[in-house]
């Protein structure tokens, strides 16, 4: 028998142990909603209720920030706040807004220690890219200040980072961006208050300049709130020579909401 004619046998019986290890699994362990624990068809989804209430961004939105339009306003339209206030970094993209259904999902990876979700939730992002996932770029997690990474003993972005270069064949570089300074938490701090707390927090290593001078940036984060803290790190991989620096998150909070 010719090769070529038994490749093709070689993946349908790859495809069909993929089947039969998967029901194997649902047997064992019942697919369940990420969400609230319903029990649901495929693992890694959401059930009915659940997807329901979740609030998926898609277009019409800005060109810049992702942030959604009400009504269409043309193509590369920006929002009021990215024009009086432009970022840092060229474009950001958020999957959800931060509400009920996405809340619950972040807040669980993030204090719950459940990081089974982090695959999931990073296969929403590369659906939700908008095209950043290209060009070989270097996907960079937002990172913890060590002692903040002692406590939590993970990073959630880091969680996100990694499936993601591994299933868009990118480089993970969690290295090549330091937090050097201790902040407070973000939460309940008004815009201006988030910013003051971010600035200069963040720092490219001199031995890591050579993976980020000239290439394109993704960074990786769970929420997408006042954009302070991604504006922070892309500061940082500016001033570093970074050829193009893009934000991709899980959720965004909706205008109006902080």
């Amino acid at each position: 028998m010719r090769v070529s004619s038994i490749i093709p046998l070689l993946q349908s019986s790859t495809r069909v142990s993929r089947r039969i290890l998967a029901r194997a699994q649902d047997a064992i362990l019942p697919a369940t909603c990420l969400s609230c624990a319903r029990h649901v068809d495929e693992q890694g989804t959401l059930c009915a209720p659940c997807w329901g209430r979740l609030r998926l961004i898609e277009k019409p939105y800005c060109s810049v920030l992702g942030s959604p339009f009400s009504y269409d306003l043309g193509e590369n339209a920006q929002s009021a706040d990215a024009i009086a206030n432009p970022p840092s970094f060229d474009m950001a993209r958020s999957v959800v807004l931060y509400d009920d259904i996405a809340r619950r999902l972040i807040q669980g990876l993030k204090f719950s220690d459940r990081t089974d979700l982090a695959p999931w939730l990073a296969n929403w992002m590369i659906r939700a890219s908008d095209g950043m996932l290209a060009n070989g770029a270097h996907i960079v997690p937002v990172p913890l200040h060590p002692r903040r990474l002692w406590s939590r003993r993970f990073n959630q972005s880091a969680e996100l980072a990694r499936p993601i270069a591994q299933r868009c064949a990118l480089k993970f570089t969690p290295e090549v961006l330091v937090r050097v300074r201790p902040t407070r938490q973000q939460v309940g701090l008004r815009s201006k208050e988030r910013r003051r707390n971010v600035q200069g927090a963040f720092r490219v290593p001199v031995e890591q300049k050579v993976n980020v001078t000239g290439h394109e940036i993704v960074l990786i984060d769970d929420v997408y709130t006042t954009g302070a803290t991604l504006n922070a790190c892309a500061r940082a991989l500016r001033r570093a020579g970074a050829k193009r620096i893009s934000c991709l998150t899980f959720a965004r909070v909706a205008t109006g909401e902080f």
